[in-house]
């Protein structure tokens, strides 16, 4: 699973900085500040989950549920976290005013990862 880990990690963190670099040029001129805000979280915690994710490849040489489940938390809760807020912030230059409607998607994402961290912890705990 090592690999897998920092596989997806590594795909995540570049589009994390895809992401951060069109924020701060190609969108600032079209978005206002709270879009751009948004669009920020969202490239802020993608990266905190891809160093978390990095983190957990450390523990992956143990045959360990807890590592399987935090590495699905944290890459689902990557996709609907950032991934919604990404679209919300964009959803008036998208002309796509229904998009507010993927909302309740951001604190699901938050929720996967909390409970992600909670795995990662359990993980640690059992490590001998």
């Amino acid at each position: 699973m090592n690999k897998q880990i920092i596989v997806t990690a590594a795909l995540l963190g570049a589009v994390a900085v895809v992401a951060g670099a069109f924020g701060a040029h190609a969108l600032k001129a079209v978005l206002d500040a709270r879009q751009l805000e948004v669009w920020h979280t969202a490239v802020q915690y993608q990266f905190y989950h891809v160093f978390g994710l990095l983190f957990l490849s450390t523990f992956s040489r143990f045959k360990n549920g807890m590592v399987t489940a935090t590495y699905y938390l944290f890459t689902i809760g990557i996709v609907f976290f950032s991934g919604s807020l990404y679209l919300l912030a964009c959803r008036d230059l998208l002309k796509m005013p229904g998009l507010a409607a993927i909302g309740p998607v951001t604190p699901l994402g938050g929720l996967l990862f909390i409970i992600g961290w909670v795995t990662l912890a359990l993980a640690a705990l059992r490590n001998k």
